[in-house]
């Protein structure tokens, strides 16, 4: 998969990190007729990333289209994300209206089928050179500007020039840290623990989350019949649960309303998980670096948004600079128009994030109108599992005319339930 014989040329573009988002990145550039050097620091082609939500969200399926990913990952049994919701008020329960069409969706699949997939689908682009072993140790700057890297190799030291450096290396980021592009850290007051179950079922087949307050849980199928159970309390719980993780985790997903039928399905995974996730923010750019996927923006795991965020955010960088780093346009006026593009489509969405990751008890008054309607009314359920799915930004989950529906379909709830009942 590595092309050696390039080892000595110029790229237009290198990508550190051949993931999920930098792999996309590449396809995508490379289409639009940029060189590009996608560096992966593991050498082993069907390496994956292990702790994910292992969910694409329906914000992401357009990149998928794209890509061309769909049918391939349909032939690998990935799953439809549709999904219902736990809440005190009831189950929130998303369908299409009457006569309406299909809710928009994408795919529930593993991170062991898709990272090896997209990067082998990089690797067979013309213009891409897939480099496995490749870790990123410095970058080479003339004066405040990035033009290349420093990369360690098993065959020792070298450096690759390219008008654009591109950071999509995860939340702990090295190319935004060698850049020094500042991190806002945001705490989550949540940690996590997940395991992989086969032969467990779900009703309907679908996706299901819980929301406990503060507590959450979720379990989603994913292909191969495996389905990926995870629950993430609030951190007051964490010294009782670090003494007995196994039976901690299984009493969680026991308890659960109408609980997955775990004791039943075999546990084909280890329990894994992170007692500290905090959310991190950064600025999407820097002169001759952008960076995408969780070296931009890492979002609460509890909403399985990094995945979709990954595609999109490699879209929306290659759909910017791609004629600048072909020589046909100014980078640096691009690269601005990538930076305003990530801020608009999801700065509000980390910002509600971040509210939420603070694990307040109960809802706050916003939260608790919006679950409860959603509960009570299939219109506002519809509305719901837009914002879930990132369809629709903040602004419009939070628009006057949905905040008004809602508090008419809570206060007819209340008026039926304070109704007498005849004799």
């Amino acid at each position: 998969m590595t092309k050696p014989e390039n080892a000595g040329a110029e790229y237009d573009v290198v990508i550190s990190g051949g993931a999920l988002a930098g792999s996309a990145a590449a396809i995508l550039l490379a289409r639009r007729g940029a060189r590009v050097a996608l560096l992966e620091r593991r050498s082993d082609p069907e390496a994956y990333k292990v702790l994910c939500s292992h969910s694409l969200q329906a914000c992401a399926y357009p990149v998928l289209d794209e890509l061309g990913l769909v049918p391939a990952l349909e032939k690998a049994g990935a799953v439809p994300n549709k999904a219902r919701w736990w809440t005190r008020w009831g189950w929130i329960e998303p369908r299409s209206a009457p006569g309406g069409p299909e809710l928009p969706y994408a795919y529930n699949v593993r991170r062991s089928t898709l990272d090896p997939l997209i990067r082998s689908r990089a690797a067979e682009t013309p213009g891409v050179d897939l480099f496995l072993g490749h870790q990123v140790t410095g970058l080479v700057r003339e004066g405040e500007r990035t033009v290349g890297v420093r990369v360690s190799t098993r065959e020792g030291e070298r450096e690759i020039r390219a008008r654009l450096v591109v950071g999509a290396d995860g939340k702990d980021s090295a190319v935004a840290k060698l850049a020094g592009v500042r991190a806002r850290m945001h705490e989550n007051a949540r940690f996590g623990y997940l395991a992989h179950f086969r032969g467990l079922p779900l009703r309907d087949g679908i996706s299901h989350a819980w929301f406990l307050e503060p507590d959450t849980a979720y379990a989603f199928p994913n292909d191969d019949g495996v389905t990926v159970v995870a629950v993430l309390p609030g951190k007051k719980r964490l010294p009782a649960f670090r003494e007995d993780l196994e039976g901690s985790f299984l009493d969680l997903v026991r308890a659960l309303p109408e609980a997955p039928p775990i004791d039943s399905a075999e546990r084909v995974s280890k329990i894994i998980g992170t007692v500290d996730y905090p959310l991190v923010t950064r600025e999407a750019t820097a002169p001759g670096l952008a960076l995408i996927g969780d070296a931009a923006l890492t979002g609460d795991p509890l909403w399985g948004v990094g995945c979709g965020w990954a595609l999109q955010s490699a879209q929306w960088l290659a759909e910017a600079v791609a004629p600048a780093v072909t020589g046909q346009g100014d980078l640096d006026a691009s690269l601005a128009g990538y930076a305003r593009t990530h801020r608009r489509r999801l700065r509000g969405h980390q910002f509600l994030s971040v509210d939420f990751a603070k694990a307040a008890v109960p809802f706050n008054p916003v939260q608790r109108l919006m679950f409860s309607a959603a509960a009570r009314d299939a219109a506002m359920a519809r509305h719901m599992y837009m914002f879930a799915s990132r369809l629709i930004g903040p602004l419009g989950f939070l628009h006057p005319v949905a905040l008004i529906r809602a508090s008419l379909v809570n206060l007819r709830h209340r008026g039926r339930a304070a109704a007498p009942t005849g004799s």
